[in-house]
């Protein structure tokens, strides 16, 4: 497994919170999502043959947040 950090900005609340883990949780090859709303990123532990930081960063602005590099 690896992990990374993501920047998520454009979250508001806690609802913001719960559909960004959602849609990372979701992605084949995701174990694990915490993200925070306070330093505005997503902390995600993957497996690296499955899914890569892209695919997480491309999540993320598809359910209508930006996800700077």
């Amino acid at each position: 497994m690896a992990e990374v950090t993501i920047k998520v900005e454009g979250m508001s609340c806690g609802g913001c919170v719960r559909n960004v883990t959602g849609v990372l949780k979701a992605l084949p090859g995701v174990e694990d999502a915490q993200v925070s709303l306070e330093s505005a990123s997503a902390q995600v532990r993957y497996d690296p043959a499955r899914v890569e930081p892209a695919q997480l960063r491309a999540a993320v602005e598809g359910a209508g947040f930006d996800s700077p590099v």
